[in-house]
């Protein structure tokens, strides 16, 4: 708890820099969300009307455009598909609510921005991936139309971190020691650490759309992310837990490093065109030719092809 928050943030933004090449052919768009700050990272030849919503991770106090956009950006790369990355309010300066209000402040801008819900995809990393989950839930509660697909890669879904796997992987975890027990009194504060907005291990899940979750075994989150997918497929919810042995927090952002994270990154491709109704590798050299004529008409969102 005597970690220094800013310190910690300058580390990160350090530590991103040095990964920070763009991938060919994925252009960076900076807009504002009235006062939150955003990008859209745009591959050549996507759609316009079809978008990721991508909510990053940072343990709820940490986190921004720059230090993820090499990571977002690859992730538009793979896809083929628009993201909107935004920067929600951080912890411990803004415990929570904070970080949800802000991401559904967000997302229901995207719906007044023109975008149908059923073209839209919300994914997250991490404490992200968390954050996705915990925003599903928020915006059910009030009634706000969902996502068509959410994708969660390694969520941290229980703050109280219960969880045997806090304790089994903490040695082979690259995340600092007992960090997530920090990272979670900084942003609940006062709250109780199971309510279902803080922790969406603790939410009803029923009628939340279809879910992709990914986890390494070698994880300190590995039994978060395989609890909320038990819990929600009892639920009835359309749900795919994907468990990477000796794999590590947040592996399939590490593709095309080795075979694995290429693997898991393709499954979540896959999963993101299925249901933004995108045929099977169609991506964005395919469809570069037949946006020829379209890319003259003007987009339904506020960035320009």
């Amino acid at each position: 708890m005597n970690t220094s928050i800013e310190l910690f943030r300058e580390n990160c933004e350090k530590g991103a820099a040095r990964y920070a090449k763009m991938p060919p052919g994925v252009e960076v768009k900076p807009t504002t969300i009235e006062v939150i700050k955003a990008e859209w990272l745009v591959p050549a030849g996507a759609d316009p009307e079809k978008v990721i919503f991508y909510v990053h991770g940072g343990g709820y106090v940490s986190g921004s455009c720059t230090d993820h956009r090499s990571f977002v950006s690859k992730f538009a790369a793979f896809t083929g598909v628009v993201n909107l990355i935004f920067e929600y309010r951080l912890a411990p300066e803004n415990k929570f609510p904070a970080a949800v209000e802000d991401a559904a402040k967000a997302y229901q801008w995207l719906l007044t921005s023109g975008y149908k819900p059923e073209n839209i995809v919300i994914a997250g990393e991490s404490a992200g991936g968390g954050l996705t989950l915990a925003t599903l839930l928020y915006l059910k509660d009030l009634n706000i139309p969902l996502p068509k697909a959410g994708v969660a890669i390694s969520p941290w879904t229980d703050l109280t971190c219960q969880g045997e796997s806090y304790k089994t992987k903490n040695k082979v975890s690259p995340a600092p020691l007992n960090s997530w027990h920090v990272f979670a009194k900084h942003y609940a504060g006062d709250t109780p650490l199971n309510n279902p907005f803080v922790s969406p291990l603790f939410g009803d899940m029923k009628g939340l759309p279809p879910l992709l979750i990914n986890s390494g075994m070698d994880d300190e989150l590995f039994d978060d992310s395989r609890a909320f997918a038990e819990k929600a497929k009892a639920a009835g919810v359309d749900v795919t837990f994907r468990a990477g042995e000796k794999m590590v927090h947040c592996y399939p952002l590490m593709a095309p490093m080795f075979p694995e994270a290429t693997e898991a990154m393709e499954e979540i491709v896959k999963f993101v065109k299925k249901h933004l109704g995108l045929a099977k590798g169609e991506g964005r050299r395919a469809k570069s030719k037949e946006h020829g004529a379209e890319s003259q008409k003007k987009p339904k969102a506020k960035f320009t092809i």
